[in-house]
């Protein structure tokens, strides 16, 4: 019992403030709703701190049963999570009067519930970084994303915010069931749960490449497609936009974030699986996630420069976002049989934990500035189809929302400014150490001549994803333009009878507080040398145990690389 609580004390901590947060949902008091966020910030923090000043871990702690590990990647996985949901509690501070919404958020008497659901969702991002097991993998991933179902439909009672989420509902029980489809033909064909025990079928006869046969091929195909859901990448990406749009603004940022962690943790695991301790996969996997990555960045720029409303511009970059990150894994698979791989595999895979921590910062910021603007009622899209206001008192969401609004709030634009520039890639932002942390294990790759089978490729990699990060620059600079360079038109507003949003809704400490930490921490992180490499450094520990301290070559082991071509 001992160990067990040791091990697994982070998420039991969560998962009993979220039961006493659903209790306390049962309170028809103000003063109830009140101690909601408090219990969950305290919970968070105690996670974020105790993780973030634990010791490196050698060796790992394992579960008595083998199914749960604690080892540095988990517990960097859990201070970035324990963290970013410490900044969702502040967007989801209510601050009515009667402590039932905010400017951008109305959970009415769910104040309790809407809390305990956040809770869970970041339990289960805690439960796919030390699952050990395909079964206890699948309920994380799950964790992490029924909840949000449901805090879709209940962050604000509009039709729309109803409609994203039943729309969210059934696609999530779809890739559910992509993924028990592939889970199911990789138990099926190896006799095994634990990842290990799989990863050892996998890799017979002491081999170091997997040999896949055609049935396990197709379980990583089906445990790709339901996890792209999950990160929101193409072909099954097209939610993102209406899901985005309808859930209330703090729900949107943690819907970015959450989800796509999960996702991507998962992916990072089934990876290891497949490609064993050298991460030496078969080509066709590597070709597959080069295409997925080309096709999601170049589908989620496109798409997000053709919106209207703001929330479905930082949908579709969040779709574009997930293919820079898959950018990193591509390399990290393609660095196989050169003589540095090691050092590639480990920038890659360092480049995908550290973006997923500045995409994560950044973007919250860029939320919290919508929440803190006033709303138009006669904005396009702010109307259902019968040409009704879904509210009149909204937070910002369209382009005629913003602007000008820069010029009146110039804090806030500042604010928006810098998250924009950082979501852009620009130097002197964290966005622009992440996009460089992707790139340069891509680039290795495409640069080591005829040592690689991916060289080409690899090398296109990198021109097409140089070639979105430039076009996601007109979007995002729009947004900033918008702000500061389209004149407000005030008097037009109020003849038309637009109403404002409560000022007292409007200006929210906690609220601001997120906004600011965001913002700091983009900058930090790319102007203070030393605080990136502090973060760096702690990725580096994170993925120091993946992969080993040494790898085969194909100079020094000609059968490794027929093994992985599967030949």
């Amino acid at each position: 019992m001992i160990t067990y609580l040791y091990v697994l004390w982070p998420e039991l901590l969560l998962v009993t403030a979220a039961c006493a947060l659903f209790l306390l949902g049962t309170v028809p008091t103000s003063s109830a709703r009140r101690l909601a966020p408090i219990i969950s910030l305290i919970a968070l923090g105690v996670v974020f701190l105790v993780n973030l000043f634990q010791h490196s871990i050698e060796m790992g702690e394992p579960d008595p049963t083998g199914v749960f590990r604690v080892d540095n990647f988990s517990i960097y996985i859990k201070i970035l999570a324990s963290g970013m949901g410490m900044l969702f509690v502040l967007l989801s501070w209510p601050t009515s009067p009667d402590s039932t919404r905010n400017s951008a958020l109305d959970v009415g008497q769910d104040v309790g519930e809407y809390f305990a659901l956040m809770l869970l969702a970041i339990t289960g991002i805690l439960l796919v970084a030390g699952a050990q097991d395909i079964i206890l993998l699948f309920l994380g991933i799950e964790l992490a994303s029924i909840p949000t179902y449901i805090m879709v439909s209940i962050s604000r009672p509009l039709p729309v915010a109803q409609e994203a989420g039943v729309k969210y509902f059934f696609l999530g029980a779809m890739s559910a069931a992509l993924m028990l489809f592939g889970f199911s033909y990789l138990y099926g064909t190896t006799g095994a749960t634990k990842l290990d025990q799989i990863a050892d079928v996998l890799r017979s006869a002491g081999a170091q490449a997997p040999s896949l046969n055609t049935w396990q091929l197709l379980a990583f195909v089906m445990l790709l497609a339901g996890f792209a859901f999950k990160i929101a990448a193409v072909p099954l990406h097209a939610y993102a936009g209406d899901v985005y749009q309808g859930a209330a603004t703090p729900v949107t940022a943690l819907l970015a974030f959450v989800p796509k962690t999960s996702g991507f943790v998962a992916i990072i695991k089934i990876l290891s699986v497949i490609a064993g301790p050298y991460w030496i996969a078969p080509d066709v996997v590597i070709q597959l996630l080069w295409v997925i990555a080309v096709l999601t960045m170049s589908f989620g720029n496109v798409l997000a420069l053709l919106q209207f409303n703001v929330k479905r511009v930082l949908a579709y970059s969040s779709v574009a976002h997930s293919g820079y990150i898959l950018v990193g894994l591509t390399a990290l698979l393609a660095a196989k049989g050169l003589p540095n791989a090691h050092e590639i595999q480990k920038t890659a895979l360092a480049g995908v934990l550290f973006y997923l921590a500045a995409y994560g910062v950044m973007n919250t910021g860029a939320f919290g500035v919508l929440m803190m603007l006033r709303g138009r009622t006669d904005a396009p899209g702010r109307h259902d189809a019968e040409g009704n206001p879904l509210s009149t008192a909204e937070s910002a969401e369209t382009f005629e929302d913003l602007a000008g609004q820069g010029n009146r709030h110039l804090v806030l634009g500042l604010a928006m400014a810098v998250c924009c520039l950082s979501l852009t890639g620009l130097p002197l932002t964290v966005g622009f150490f992440g996009k460089v942390l992707l790139i340069k294990p891509a680039w290795a790759v495409a640069s080591a001549g005829s040592g690689s089978l991916f060289t080409s490729r690899m090398f296109w990699l990198v021109v097409i994803t140089m070639i979105n990060a430039a076009v996601s620059a007109a979007y995002y600079l729009k947004i900033i333009s918008t702000m500061f360079l389209r004149a407000e038109s005030t008097e037009a507003a109020q003849a038309a009878g637009i109403v404002p949003a409560p000022a007292g809704l409007l200006r929210s400490v906690p609220v601001g507080l997120a906004i600011a930490l965001s913002a700091v921490g983009t900058l930090f992180f790319g102007v203070f040398l030393p605080g990136t490499n502090a973060l760096t450094s702690r990725v580096l520990e994170a993925v120091k145990d993946r992969p080993q301290t040494t790898q085969p070559t194909a100079v020094n082991n000609p059968g490794l690389q027929a093994s992985a071509n599967g030949q």
